[in-house]
């Protein structure tokens, strides 16, 4: 069996898939409008972003391809890997994190300027560290649901709340074949208990008041591959079955804001060792992708 390279060692990208900006004047091009901030704030996530050109989306389900093989050299470098999370065989979803350290495009795509930017705008232009990756994909026909949730309900041990999660396709994303829905403004809610992620689509629902659920309107977000959307830590999110005959896959890239600390003394991620309680979040498994400019 060939011996893989962790890329958790490298802290800039390895391929030619991204070319960094070398100037302020040059990151511009990348920024998010105001008006767009300003969505963000309001509603709780902006969508519409592209991310990846064809060639680049291309190349990534090609590597995800490669990857989905659990004997795949480099499996052991997987965060989590669940074939299918739902356990329903007829309700399939593969998720899985930690794959940027195994595969070149999918470790690059942090240093996509284009998303560093955007999350440098939405964290307040604070500087960008990197939290752990996802994938979620939902094959034609047998696609699970990802249930109503927060994604900072699972993330409680990392404080202060400064947290940001993009959402990138790699397929086209449609109602039909199991797009993200958002209840826009439940970030505003504050935090709620956490379901099963694979479990009941209205698991959470248990967990509203009578006003929440009065204010319960998913909205889908429906994108073309290689599109993204950005959404606050506490939106309320999920996505239904596919049972489309269109596989729906995608990437998740979350991140924080530098300064963020560990909450636990516990194991943060399978097989990466652990940060002291109190102590900043920082290190080669959680990489400063952008450095706010003076």
């Amino acid at each position: 069996m060939s011996i893989i390279k962790d890329l958790a060692d490298y802290d800039h990208p390895v391929s030619d898939m991204f070319q960094l900006p070398k100037s302020a004047a040059e990151w511009e091009q990348y920024k998010l409008s105001d008006e767009q901030l300003a969505h963000f704030k309001e509603f709780g996530y902006v969508s519409g972003i592209k991310l990846l050109e064809d060639w680049q989306v291309d190349l990534l389900n090609q590597e995800l391809a490669e990857i989905m093989d659990p004997n795949h050299p480099g499996h052991h470098l997987f965060y989590e890997f669940h074939s299918n999370e739902s356990q329903d065989p007829n309700s399939v979803l593969f998720h899985s994190l930690g794959h940027w350290r195994i595969a070149p495009g999918l470790h690059d795509v942090l240093w996509n300027p284009a998303f560093i930017m955007a999350a440098h705008q939405l964290l307040d232009n604070k500087s960008v560290r990197f939290w752990h990756d996802q994938l979620f994909c939902k094959p034609a026909r047998h696609g699970g649901v990802v249930a109503w949730h927060q994604d900072y309900s699972y993330w409680t041990r990392t404080v202060a709340m400064q947290h940001l999660t993009c959402w990138t396709g790699l397929d086209d994303a449609t109602t039909d074949n199991g797009c993200l829905h958002y209840i826009p403004k439940s970030h505003k809610w504050g935090l709620l208990d956490a379901p099963s992620l694979a479990g009941d689509m209205n698991g959470l629902m248990q967990y509203l008041n009578e006003d929440q659920k009065k204010e319960f309107k998913p909205t889908p977000i429906e994108l073309k591959k290689g599109y993204a959307t950005f959404h606050h830590p506490l939106m309320v999110h999920g996505s239904y079955e596919n049972k489309s005959e269109r596989s729906r896959r995608a990437f998740v890239l979350n991140v924080f804001a530098d300064g963020t600390i560990s909450n636990t003394d516990d194991e943060l991620l399978a097989g990466v060792p652990s940060v002291p309680k109190g102590k900043k979040m920082e290190g080669k498994f959680f990489p400063l992708l952008y450095s706010k400019l003076d």
